[in-house]
């Protein structure tokens, strides 16, 4: 029998559970997917944690990619032996699982797997912050937090490739070299700098129209004076912890501001929207535009461990899991 991840209760990492699971065949409208790669993120983090409760026991996991192994009746456009990638729901730290058919897109030619598997919460998290939540446009300078990790490197080089001018901020100097390399102009290291200081310095005084920023507790309040007045603040993550209780008449105080907290669940509820971003996202990586970087991989049986050096820092860029 395959083998998963499940949660029985919430709590740290040692709650992770390699387990046999029973998967049957797809009914209508799904397909039974066997996964080469799965994605690692923070969302996991928060929810095996009990930060986003969920309705236990559960399998983690919300990115991956595979191949079909079968497709249930009314599955058109998918077929055994096609390469597939998704983004929910849950599940996805597992050898082998049932997929809805309309979660899932193929992954062209010249992309592989684990860029696929790595790519498709991150990436298209990227694509609705910068294409939608807030369109950015040639000119612009925008703040990004967190520009080493995986979406903040993805977010970074095509914010670089759309002609904005990228601050981003990180926790040491080695990872102010790899935010460089990801297209930032500006770097700031939160070790030894206070973010708005800095930014109101590169800007000379007039702020950012948007930050991006999925720390949270640790930067929210900081980030909001980086804003310059009608900016948008686009609170997307938690990796910090969660944002404490604020009074909103923070927010006209500091210039009429702008307060969104959006979800990829939200921007890509529609077949529609996933198919769209995902072809955008797929242009962008396959043009040289956007580098998906895989710097750490981990047997799927030690997820647990993935997620220890995610949460303490130790990783960079994307990190993937191989079942």
């Amino acid at each position: 029998m395959p083998h998963a991840i499940r949660i029985q209760e919430h709590g740290g990492p040692e709650k992770l559970r390699w387990e046999e699971v029973q998967v049957g065949d797809p009914g209508p409208g799904q397909v039974r997917v066997r996964n080469t790669a799965v994605g690692l993120n923070f969302v996991d983090c928060y929810q095996r944690s009990g930060l986003y409760p969920m309705q236990l026991p559960f399998t983690l996991g919300s990115e991956g990619a595979g191949v079909v192994e079968k497709a249930g009746p009314n599955v058109k456009d998918l077929k055994a032996g096609d390469r597939v990638a998704y983004s929910g729901p849950l599940g996805a730290y597992a050898e082998v699982l049932l997929r809805p058919a309309d979660r899932l897109v193929k992954i062209p030619a010249g992309v592989d797997d684990r860029t696929a598997a790595a790519m498709m919460l991150k990436g298209l998290t990227a694509h609705y912050l910068i294409r939608r939540t807030y369109r950015v446009r040639k000119g612009d300078t925008i703040l990004m937090h967190a520009a080493a990790g995986g979406v903040g490197q993805i977010l970074c080089q095509w914010a670089r490739a759309l002609g904005a001018v990228v601050i981003g901020t990180v926790g040491s100097d080695d990872k102010a070299e790899l935010a460089r390399k990801a297209g930032c102009k500006h770097v700031i290291v939160t070790a030894r700098e206070k973010v708005s200081q800095r930014v109101k310095e590169v800007t000379r005084g007039k702020g950012v129209p948007v930050v991006y920023d999925g720390v949270g507790k640790d930067t929210f309040m900081d980030s909001l004076d980086c804003l310059q007045p009608l900016g948008l603040m686009v609170s997307f993550g938690n990796a910090s912890g969660a944002v404490p209780p604020f009074n909103a008449g923070i927010l006209s105080q500091k210039g009429s501001l702008y307060l969104t907290r959006p979800t990829l669940a939200t921007y890509a509820a529609s077949r529609e929207d996933l198919v769209k971003a995902s072809r955008e996202l797929f242009a962008a990586v396959k043009g040289g535009k956007v580098k998906i970087h895989v710097n750490q991989t981990y047997p799927l049986r030690e997820a647990a461990q993935a997620q220890r050096d995610l949460e303490s820092r130790k990783t960079t860029g994307s990190t993937v899991l191989i079942p």
